[in-house]
């Protein structure tokens, strides 16, 4: 690598220093070079930046982590989660059946159903499917398939004919990046089949998400926010204004 290269690499990472993200097409420019000079460079050194999804990130960056680890995730933002859900819990209805997404986030959603209504969810992921177990008198429908340790969820061909079939009344949907130009995103390709046949046959749709996902863009987009109903989130007013704006 010469010492050009080595210059438009130390330039990005400073720019970077701070957390963030740019566009490769904004990296290009800040350094006048093309793109695909961009490219090059990164490929050809251990800087320490990735490129996903067309944007340039600092690789050790945790909000932009390519890994998601249901365990760490779990007590992460916990009281956050609780408190969305809690506006969540409120929302249901005598009757109401339910699409519960995977993750952590809709968890206490899942472990707090009250018994006295009669509910039905569907899900696709264990960990959602064992809590919703443990409540009498809800009826749980499993999607199954090939299981995916790493989001503690299942992935299968047949998700997006059942989900087609059934009548879900509430669609409760996660996403690790929510960005107002480019949408909705996940950090796993198998969770986007479910996600979408769930916002396409769900009379409601409903996003749960703290703020710490805001801002972010994750390597599996599933939809945009015009796509959804009804955002649950710290400060959800802001964020839907400025997604409608963009």
């Amino acid at each position: 690598m010469n010492e050009r290269s080595e210059a438009r690499l130390a330039y990005l990472t400073a720019s970077l220093s701070r957390g963030g993200s740019l566009r490769l097409a904004e990296a290009a420019v800040l350094c006048g070079v093309s793109e695909m000079t961009v490219r090059r460079d990164l490929a050809n050194a251990e800087s320490g930046l990735v490129l996903v999804g067309g944007l340039l990130m600092r690789a050790d960056d945790p909000r932009h982590a390519s890994a998601y680890d249901l365990a760490v995730q779990h007590d992460r933002h916990a009281e956050s989660k609780q408190r969305l859900c809690d506006r969540a819990l409120a929302m249901l209805e005598e009757g109401d059946t339910l699409f519960i997404d995977c993750g952590t986030t809709l968890m206490p959603l899942a472990t707090q159903l009250p018994t006295e209504l009669s509910l039905t969810v569907v899900t696709y992921a264990l960990n959602v499917a064992e809590a919703v177990s443990q409540r009498s008198g809800v009826r749980l429908w499993l999607l199954g398939g090939l299981y995916q340790a790493s989001s503690c969820s299942f992935e299968g061909d047949e998700m997006v004919d059942t989900l087609a079939r059934l009548g879900i009344n509430k669609a409760f949907l996660s996403a690790a990046g929510v960005h107002p130009q480019r949408g909705l995103s996940c950090f796993h390709f198998h969770e986007v089949a479910p996600k979408q046949a769930a916002i396409a046959s769900a009379q409601r749709r409903i996003l749960v998400v703290d703020s710490s996902k805001h801002g972010l863009v994750r390597p599996a987009r599933f939809a945009d926010l015009g796509d959804i109903d009804e955002v649950i989130s710290e400060d959800a007013d802001a964020l839907v204004r400025t997604g409608a704006t963009s």
